[in-house]
């Protein structure tokens, strides 16, 4: 098995990981109720879907 030969360090490790990082999520609007949606999801304000009804949401709030 490969072992490493010297110690990796600092900075090349954290080179190697500067792609790691946390994005926003992309997001559109309801064409119902012009809520921010995340794409391809059902919004969850109105439960509507590309114009359709997708669930019902219980406004109990």
């Amino acid at each position: 098995m490969a072992h490493p030969k010297r110690k990796v360090s600092k900075t090349r490790r954290d080179k190697r990981r500067t792609h790691y990082k946390a994005v926003a999520p992309a997001l559109g609007t309801c064409s119902n109720c012009n809520a921010p949606v995340r794409f391809h999801h059902v919004c969850p304000e109105c439960g509507y879907y590309r114009g359709k009804l997708a669930i019902e949401v219980n406004s109990a709030n």
